[in-house]
């Protein structure tokens, strides 16, 4: 019988769907082996009011294999997974469609004679407990007596507050289209504690998923034009992470989370802002470090003072600023990327710095 197969098939997709062992699927997927499992049911139905139960080998062993499927996971789920006030109420609703409707389909298939007076009476007994019910419910306490309330919980927080320093990754526009650059940088070298953000540039939407726990790892879920992903380092093992996105596949790349390294420190010191000849406006001017390393400017001046990336001629290039540092402030930055970077002090414009990043 086909319902038999589709049904045990619908029964299989649902139960990997919502185990969590394909949590990543989209929406869709769900809906899909949930519409193959009533589908299938309906062609069940049609087939035993049609010709009966069939009593064939193979028609038992696919019974007593979708009777398992159903009866194991559910017995799971309730016992592990369920976290509804209403999966009670919702039962007994199934069970009492389906106990009458079992019924009905053998009368009418056995004694059709009898059919008719048993569902009037069914219908009749129906209608005064549901009478019942109501009433009772309006006379006693009806706010809580159909349906149990809710207790208010606090939402947990869905974004997570960065604990370390930034370690910034972009999802590239037009990225959706295979073969087009997707995540910048594409193997990202991380200090362990550092908080990994993404932002989704592109127009439509993404996931970063870790790729070979199937997301268990992480998972960002579906990242609207603009969203925003973080990810904490701070517990996670160091090693190599490959990721991808859900949506597009063929969007992979990897970040290597790597033990901590101490920070870099550039002084700003005492008469910066002074022009004069020998006198050190960073120091150390010049600084070699290897990615993602974190420098730290601490101003030690008592003028108010910047670190700015560009230089006097050309302006700000946006790849950071310290903003105001006022006497005693602190600012740092880490570098992801390799690179030659000039930063500068827009208060004071002959205050010039480089830093090389291998």
């Amino acid at each position: 019988m086909p319902g038999m197969g589709l049904t045990a098939i619908g029964l299989a997709g649902l139960t990997l769907s919502y185990a969590g062992i394909a949590h990543t699927f989209i929406d869709g997927m769900h809906a899909l082996t949930g519409l193959t499992m009533f589908v299938g049911l309906i062609f069940l139905a049609a087939g035993i009011l049609d010709g009966g139960v069939s009593t064939s080998n193979r028609a038992k062993a696919t019974a007593l294999v979708i009777l398992s499927i159903s009866l194991g996971f559910g017995m799971y789920a309730m016992g592990t997974m369920n976290t509804s006030n209403f999966t009670v109420t919702l039962a007994g609703i199934l069970m009492a469609i389906a106990f009458p409707a079992i019924v009905f389909a053998y009368l009418s298939m056995k004694h059709p004679s009898v059919a008719k007076p048993v569902g009037g009476i069914s219908a009749i007994a129906s209608a005064m407990g549901i009478i019942m019910w109501v009433s009772f419910g309006i006379f006693s306490a009806p706010d809580t007596y159909m349906i149990p309330q809710e207790i208010g919980v606090e939402e947990p927080e869905t974004d997570i507050t960065p604990s370390g320093p930034i370690f910034a990754i972009e999802i590239l526009v037009d990225s959706a289209q295979e073969g087009n650059p997707d995540y910048a940088p594409d193997i990202a070298i991380v200090s362990q504690g550092h908080t990994i953000e993404w932002t989704n540039a592109d127009t439509v939407a993404h996931t970063v998923t870790s790729a070979t726990d199937f997301g268990e790892t992480f998972d960002s879920s579906l990242m609207g034009a603009g969203e925003v992903y973080r990810l904490d380092t701070t517990d996670m093992e160091i090693g190599e992470y490959e990721y991808l996105c859900i949506v597009h596949p063929w969007m992979v790349a990897s970040i290597v989370i790597e033990q901590a390294k101490e920070p870099i420190k550039v002084m700003i010191p005492d008469g910066a802002a002074i022009p004069d000849e020998g006198q050190l406006f960073y120091d150390p001017e010049i600084i070699d470090v290897s990615v993602g390393t974190t420098v730290v400017w601490e101003n030690v001046d008592s003028t108010m003072h910047t670190a700015t990336s560009g230089n006097p001629d050309v302006g700000y290039d946006e790849v950071f600023d310290s903003d105001i540092m006022s006497a005693g402030d602190l600012y740092e930055f880490t570098f992801s990327e390799a690179g030659s970077y000039e930063y500068y002090c827009i208060l004071h414009p002959w205050m010039i710095g480089t830093v090389n990043v291998e």
